[in-house]
């Protein structure tokens, strides 16, 4: 972007020095005075805010790639699992208003798919922007964090399932508050 507009405020500058014999003085110098101003905005040096880790070339160009091992939870029917997850959230959401009656059950299940739900997506996060290759040292540890944080939310909405109200009476007092 900045290449672009200083291709552009020189093409400028170019056509107002051509221009500027009709000009008075002072309007040409205010020209220039303006233009080199500009011109040193976006002349900028450019600042990463996270340097780029190490680059690191493992094997050479003939090798194979690697074939990982065959499990079925991390192929098709992972993907499987993810869509009937959240395809079950959508009635459990749905139905205690519907019906009118608000069942622990329910609740307590509408509980569980939206955790697993949230777990599920924020791992493919880990998986997708933490490569192991690159980073495992910080794989692993957010892969743990994740880990435990699930847990704490798991143990969090089970205490809030049979201490209190439960989760869609809460939301049902929220709406007709």
């Amino acid at each position: 972007m900045a290449s672009i507009a200083r291709s552009t405020l020189l093409r400028q500058a170019a056509t107002a020095s051509r221009l500027s014999a009709a000009r008075p003085l002072f309007q040409q110098q205010s020209l220039l005075q303006n233009t080199s101003r500009i011109a040193a905005f976006h002349a900028s040096s450019r600042r990463n805010l996270l340097p780029p880790p190490a680059q690191v070339i493992q094997g050479g160009v003939n090798d194979a790639a690697p074939v990982p091992d065959p499990n079925p939870s991390h192929g098709s029917y992972h993907w499987t699992f993810e869509r009937l997850v959240a395809a079950g959230i959508v009635p459990l959401t749905v139905a205690p208003f519907a019906a009118g009656s608000l069942n622990p059950t329910t609740d307590a299940i509408l509980c569980a798919l939206l955790l697993v739900h949230s777990h599920l997506g924020f791992q493919v996060l880990v998986t997708d922007y933490i490569p192991k290759k690159r980073f495992p040292g910080a794989r692993k540890a957010f892969t743990w964090g994740l880990n435990a944080v699930t847990a704490l939310v798991g143990l969090g909405l089970y205490e809030f399932e049979t201490n209190d109200v439960g989760v869609t009476e809460l939301v049902s007092k929220l709406w007709h508050a």
